[in-house]
């Protein structure tokens, strides 16, 4: 991955909406109480609602990494390095190209497969924490090259942060990666294809509109102002967030004058980084490296999935052997192999390991490695984020809006859920996705469903069909 600038043109921030490895499990209600009074929405309540809670999620404790201040490739790099020809890493946070993205966690996951194959004898012990699609993929490389292989899981189920839900809904809803993310090295479509899985190209031309639900368009000033400080940040000697590259480039320096419409060019630029910077990493711009950020391509080319992103499991988890609902939290290893301890207080041994968990996972501290791990592994853990991007899934009886756009979004205020995404257009279902992101995220998954609901359900009035007079 190279140093440069990013979000130029129309880069999109959905691209790493196509989650590595996993998504959260079926949300655990917090016990932090609700208001005890909420302000009734406009919006009608929904049938079905399903949400997504990143960041209390033990098993995930975030969505995705990110390149945050200060952290380079090299780390993931070297997070992806083997420890003593025992212990290997894989997960979208090791990958070279496309972290965050399926793409990069199964490229992840095959090269560890490698890794293991170029100096583990035939038919050694390979266990691999975390059936994801980096852990799935590797250990089904391995199993056709003849190793013995247990796959580990603390979920329920396989999949990680995949996790497609059909029940309740007129079609499989994806509660994590819902888009594809083309390149010039990306075959996944191709394979969702030959699937069953139905994929549709998705126009990123958004309508945009007030908080008081007037339609405008787009201005660029947002888009150049990000632009411009970028440019201005690859010119420096270190490394700054791209807030500090806004304000020292002067990019900032917008007017907070209102136009007619009641918006500001400084509003344009909130909305970029709402819709853009917050979605495309999951963190605030004082919290990302102005150096350093996933690829994206143009709108154009990506897909959103109907049908099943977890089938692509499906077929490579086929005969492994696996044991979920288990929760490793210790890793120990020697010269003569590799011994595990469960949340159980059980011990499994192996000849070699490859650890999968999300880099959230690695971070919080929830494996005990012993001996600790080498000084890079410990830096690329601590230097590299976690984002945090939340979804909200909302099905409703009946339409409650007019507009026949695709994608929904909120100019003019720092809305929880800037970014809408219409399903009817797509499906012929008035169903709705709406996502919130980096600090917004984070103070919402403190609220109860409840709670939760009604935030987004706010969220959603300027979207309100105007009555007929």
């Amino acid at each position: 991955m190279k140093r440069r600038t990013f979000l130029l043109g129309t880069a999109s921030g959905f691209s790493v909406l196509a989650l590595a490895a996993c998504v959260a499990p079926a949300p655990v209600p917090t016990t932090s109480p609700s208001p005890t009074t909420l302000t009734p929405s406009l919006v009608p309540q929904p049938l079905t609602v399903s949400r997504t809670n990143w960041s209390t999620d033990p098993f995930s404790r975030g969505s995705f990494s990110y390149a945050a201040v200060g952290a380079t490739p090299e780390h993931r790099a070297a997070l992806g390095q083997a420890v003593d020809a025992r212990v290997f890493f894989a997960g979208e946070a090791t990958a070279a190209d496309e972290p965050g993205t399926v793409q990069g966690a199964r490229a992840s996951g095959l090269l560890a497969a490698s890794q293991v194959r170029d100096i583990a004898a035939p038919g050694e012990r390979i266990t691999i924490v975390g059936a994801g699609i980096a852990g799935i993929t590797a250990a089904r490389e391995l199993v056709n090259d003849g190793f013995n292989v247990v796959v580990i899981e603390a979920r329920d189920r396989i999949g990680g942060r995949i996790d497609t839900v059909s029940a309740d809904w007129p079609f499989p809803i994806e509660r994590g990666p819902s888009f594809v993310h083309n390149t010039a090295d990306s075959f996944l479509d191709d394979e969702l294809t030959a699937l069953g899985v139905k994929l549709l190209p998705f126009v990123r031309t958004p309508e945009v509109r007030t908080r008081a639900g007037e339609v405008v368009e787009v201005s660029p000033l947002g888009t150049q102002a990000v632009a411009g400080a970028l440019s201005w940040a690859a010119n420096q000697q270190q490394d700054v967030s791209v807030e500090r590259a806004l304000v020292d480039s002067g990019e900032a320096s917008l007017s907070k004058t209102p136009n007619a419409e009641g918006l500001s060019d400084a509003d344009w630029l909130e909305y970029e980084i709402a819709t853009k910077l917050k979605v495309e990493t999951g963190a605030t711009p004082s919290q990302q490296s102005a150096w350093y950020t996933t690829d994206s391509a143009s709108a154009d080319d990506d897909q959103i999935v109907l049908g099943g992103y977890s089938t692509l499991l499906a077929g490579d988890a086929e005969g492994l052997e696996l044991l979920l609902s288990s929760v490793v939290n210790r890793v120990a290893h020697d010269d003569d192999g590799v011994s595990l301890r469960l949340g159980t207080g059980e011990s499994l041994s192996a000849d070699r390991v490859i650890v999968t968990v999300p880099l959230g996972v690695l971070k919080d501290a929830a494996i005990e490695f012993s001996p600790a791990l080498p000084f890079a592994h410990r830096g690329a853990i601590g230097a590299l984020g976690m984002g945090v991007v939340d979804k909200i899934w909302l099905r409703f009886d009946a339409p409650f809006w007019e507009t026949s756009a695709r994608l929904w979004t909120i100019v003019g205020e720092d809305a929880d859920f800037p970014v809408w995404i219409n399903m009817m257009p797509l499906t012929g279902e008035p169903v709705l996705m709406g996502l919130i992101a980096a600090e917004n995220a984070t103070r919402l998954s403190e609220l109860d469903d409840e709670a939760f609901l009604a935030a987004a359900l706010t969220a959603l009035e300027p979207f309100l069909a105007v009555p007929d007079q």
